[in-house]
């Protein structure tokens, strides 16, 4: 399915760049999430069916419920691989940046992936996109990274490389970034999209079941525990709020991905409106908040942690201590009543 929503002018430059390319690194963001695992395997999956030499590199370990899919055993993890990554970024005809919008999205890969003499090419659907690129593909308004990367490959002729490994990945990505198609997904050209990958031979259902039906009984008990002790509601506000403690991950043996939904379930009440996430990380804290209808979480994020995102689903980083960004959220609620 063709789509013109990426420029031709990009997409001339990448097509370029690619036919003079054999080494491409492909990179996401820190704490890589299903879009960022999703479009990076996805876009490695169809590079290599067309013959390139594609590797997925990630600045931290990916979650266990995501490597599922199909070269997730192959990413190269730059904080066990240091040297490795950087051999792969000096030896590279094109990086390309997917998920993120600015280098220290990476953390501590920015440095080898700037210094990396290779052309960089983002593609990306967050707001303000950093100029360090040759070519940027940068689009807010699509619910993923992981349909851009379907439509890039679709623009540069390249369907017939998408096969049921790739349609899995993209499909994962679209799924998890959009909360199963409950949020950003009220364009029709998505479930185009989806049509097309099924037909590609994706199970869909199966592919939910992997992402949902994924959990630990210690990943049951931790978010059991931050809903019925950690929930705090705000109706004058119509905010809810969860925090969790280093303490607290560690007591249910936490692991990437164990809290990724949490966020979400508060929202299900209905008089709350938006939902922030604090986690405790060894050096600064971790924020993920969701939003029901023109509510900007986005806002609130980029304003105040650090971070940025869209309408209904943003996040950042606080740099002090739980306490701290706790009385920051509390400051805060009253200056966005206004557009509840």
């Amino acid at each position: 399915m063709h789509s013109n929503i990426i420029s031709a002018s990009a997409i001339d430059r990448l097509g370029s760049m690619l036919d003079r390319a054999m080494n491409i690194v492909i990179t996401c963001h820190l704490s890589p999430d299903g879009d960022a695992m999703g479009s990076s395997l996805g876009l490695c999956n169809a590079l290599r069916n067309a013959g390139f030499k594609a590797r997925v590199c990630v600045p931290d370990t990916p979650p266990k419920y995501l490597m599922f899919l199909p070269g997730a055993s192959e990413i190269v993890i730059y904080s066990r691989s240091q040297a490795y990554v950087s051999r792969l970024m000096n030896g590279a005809d094109i990086v390309f940046c997917l998920d993120y919008n600015e280098p220290k999205r990476i953390d501590l890969m920015e440095q080898v992936m700037m210094e990396s003499p290779a052309p960089k090419v983002m593609v990306d659907h967050h707001l303000n996109p950093a100029d360090f690129p040759a070519v940027t593909i940068s689009h807010p308004e699509e619910s993923s990274t992981s349909v851009l990367i379907y439509h890039v490959l679709s623009a540069l002729g390249m369907q017939d490389r998408i096969n049921a490994d790739v349609a899995m990945c993209l499909y994962t990505g679209m799924m998890t970034d959009t909360g199963n198609f409950s949020y950003n997904s009220n364009n029709p050209a998505i479930y185009r999209v989806i049509a097309d990958l099924v037909e590609r031979g994706i199970d869909k259902d199966w592919i939910y079941r992997k992402v949902y039906f994924s959990n630990t009984l210690s990943r049951l008990q931790l978010n059991g525990y931050a809903l019925e002790n950690k929930l705090e509601v705000f109706e004058e506000h119509k905010a809810a709020l969860i925090t969790l403690t280093r303490e607290e991950l560690n007591r249910f043996h936490y692991q990437k991905g164990d809290t990724e939904d949490l966020v979400n379930k508060p929202l299900t009440i209905a008089d709350v409106t938006y939902s922030v996430f604090l986690r405790e990380e060894a050096d600064y804290i971790k924020v993920s908040t969701r939003s029901k209808g023109e509510f900007p979480v986005n806002l609130m994020c980029r304003e105040h942690f650090n971070g940025g995102g869209h309408l209904n689903a943003a996040g950042g980083e606080f740099y002090g201590t739980l306490q701290e960004a706790v009385e920051v959220f509390h400051r805060i609620m009253p200056l966005f009543d206004r557009y509840l």
